[in-house]
């Protein structure tokens, strides 16, 4: 058991709090100690927030279509601490929740023969798709379209819930996100990802102006707004620092890989350079923390076992960066070898041992498509 795992029970603050109440992190306040699955008495600040923090990963996605009104429901309902969404844009300038840009597995789109000819091939980052994309669509005819499940293969029981949902802008879950709040007589934290945003700057379509003008018209634009922001481009990161103050987060995926602002750019860094201490350093002048593949947090074998925790926690956390790792579901297609059950790739696995495993390593927070499953396991970690 790590030095972290055996504080008080009920008492899950963030390591290093001297250090997270600097400058750095640019808010105030006493670390919480309602513990997982508790809200806070305070209500104005990111690190008082639960920890380990559970975040809803697109919604309830493990449960619910992604990226639906009924998936971020049912992720606030089960107690998640955090609602996720991802952003991409309209033809004419709306922003709506879709994990990526191409919504032909996402939606109902290659059903409806008036949109057949916009079925197209692109290079989006580097990469050739084929399909549907929101930029060629206007909202009034996004919304014409309804949402499924975009693993029918693994999750057959979410495909009972396809097409009951639109594509729902931000400005509506901004809105649904306030009304629950009031109902509620709490905050609900909301995580806004932007997706692609180099791509489609390049097309006219900048995603952070009018994220940044929907913020302010919520009240969602400050430092102890409850909202974070993300995206896995460190410029996009950067220009919303310029526009709002809302806290900020890097994502960081494979080590070999490179953000796409920085191939754009010609920066030669890789994530395996980003995560090093200069990198961290760097990536602590402008956001307040980091959102790391889990694989960053601990590796895997050849055999796809877990292995030794590297340095990232500790190293993050010396320069006042909390780290919300992805994506944990329970699956044992998902899973480490280590923690499957059974040969079924689409059954449960032990979800609750891998989650163990990575709180003690001292991650803040996980997104999970598994709500329920990431709290009850963040409960009997502040049991220990």
């Amino acid at each position: 058991m790590t030095e972290r795992a055996q504080t008080a029970p009920g008492r899950r603050t963030l390591l290093g709090a001297a250090v997270l109440g600097t400058a750095a992190l640019g808010l105030s306040g006493t670390a919480n100690a309602a513990g997982p699955g508790g809200r806070s008495g305070r209500h104005g600040s990111y690190r008082d927030l639960p920890v380990p923090t559970v975040i809803g990963h697109r919604g309830a996605s493990g449960y619910r279509p992604e990226h639906t009104l009924g998936s971020y429901q049912l992720a606030l309902d089960m107690g998640a601490h955090i609602v996720e969404q991802d952003l991409v844009p309209t033809k004419d300038g709306h922003l709506v929740c879709r994990h990526e840009n191409d919504i032909t597995g996402t939606t109902d789109v290659a059903d409806h023969p008036e949109f057949a000819s916009r079925r197209t091939t692109k290079q989006v980052d580097g990469v050739s798709l084929t399909g549907w994309f929101t930029e060629d669509f206007t909202l009034a005819e996004l919304k014409t379209l309804r949402a499924k499940e975009r693993i029918p293969g693994t999750r057959q029981e979410n495909t009972l819930y396809d097409g009951r949902w639109q594509i729902p802008t931000f400005e509506e879950v901004l809105r649904w996100a306030d009304e629950q709040g009031r109902e509620r007589g709490e905050p609900v934290w909301l995580y806004v990802e932007t997706k692609h945003p180099s791509y489609f700057r390049g097309l006219g379509l900048g995603l952070e102006e009018p994220l940044a003008r929907l913020l302010r018209r919520h009240g969602r634009h400050r430092a102890d707004s409850p909202l974070i922001l993300q995206s896995f481009e460190p410029s996009s990161v950067q220009r919303l620092a310029k526009l709002v103050s809302t806290p900020r987060v890097v994502l960081l995926s494979g080590p070999k890989e490179r953000p796409w602002d920085f191939v754009e750019a010609g920066d030669p860094r890789t994530v395996a350079d980003l995560v090093k201490p200069a990198g961290l350093t760097w990536i602590a002048s402008f956001a307040q923390g980091i959102g790391p593949t889990l694989d960053l947090v601990v590796p895997k074998d050849a055999a796809g076992r877990l292995t030794t925790p590297t340095a990232l926690v500790a190293d993050a956390h010396a320069r006042g960066l909390v780290l919300h790792p992805y994506t944990l579901r329970n699956e044992n297609s998902f899973l480490p070898a280590d923690f499957r059950r059974g040969t079924d790739p689409n059954a449960y696995g032990d979800a609750f041992g891998a989650l163990r495993t990575y709180f003690e390593a001292g991650i803040d927070g996980i997104f999970s498509d598994n709500p329920d499953t990431a709290l009850l396991a963040a409960a009997d970690f502040a049991q220990d």
